[in-house]
């Protein structure tokens, strides 16, 4: 009877070994696919065009006010 469970015993940590190395080798695998893609696309993009600085009027008050009357009207229609 000990005999079965000590060979039970060695089987399955020779699965558990067994499995864990394939989950390692597929990560490795995985990481290394990744890390080259990104090379890939590094050297493929386009470079990034500078930023156009103050050619562009800043619309934030119009924005805010657009939000705070959008707000206003959505209260009055829907009361607390």
């Amino acid at each position: 009877m000990e005999i079965t469970v000590v060979i039970m015993l060695k089987q399955g940590l020779f699965l558990m070994g067994l499995g864990m190395g394939v989950v390692f080798v597929f990560l490795g695998v995985l990481v290394a696919a990744v890390r080259g893609m990104s090379a890939l696309a590094m050297r493929l993009a386009p470079e990034p065009e500078p930023p156009v600085t103050g050619s562009t009027p800043d619309n934030g008050a119009g924005v805010t006010a657009a939000i705070s009357a959008a707000v206003h009207r959505y209260r009055q229609g829907h009361p607390r």
